[in-house]
């Protein structure tokens, strides 16, 4: 299957390798359009259950994964599937946890770390990545 967002649409990340995966808040309506075929959710309790294919990680907001390890394997994962699925990824707002995740996913994608923060910044949403332990998290990422 060959399915992906449309890059103009709003919280759509371009990473450098072309994958689009669409960061969003749960606590906002789902946006028009087509719907994930996986979806990645970083929340502190297991999300309600949604018609596509899931993958809950537990991570308080504000702050990081529990489970360090299983984080970057979904996170893996999503960006592996992004290549040729519509991906989302969400938390509560769409910013902290989410950020945090994309920017992830965009050192996947070959953005150094140290630079991961300030690219998703500017290509998703300028309050991404909220608290400095997330940023850490972030630039020791690999």
């Amino acid at each position: 299957m060959t399915a992906t967002w449309d890059p103009t649409a709003s919280g759509v990340l371009r990473l450098p390798s072309g994958r689009l995966i669409r960061g969003r808040g749960l606590r906002h309506p789902l946006p028009e359009g087509p719907t994930p075929d996986f979806a990645l959710y970083l929340l502190a309790k297991e999300p309600p259950a949604v018609a596509w294919e899931a993958r809950w990680v537990r991570w308080p907001d504000f702050r990081l994964p529990s489970d360090r390890v299983a984080t970057a394997a979904a996170l893996r994962e999503a960006w592996e599937r992004a290549a040729e699925e519509r991906v989302e990824v969400a938390c509560g707002g769409g910013q902290g946890r989410t950020g945090t995740a994309l920017a992830c996913m965009a050192v996947l994608d070959g953005v150094p770390g140290g630079e991961a923060v300030a690219y998703v910044r500017e290509h998703y949403a300028r309050r991404a990545v909220e608290t400095p332990w997330q940023r850490r998290f972030v630039s020791r990422f690999a």
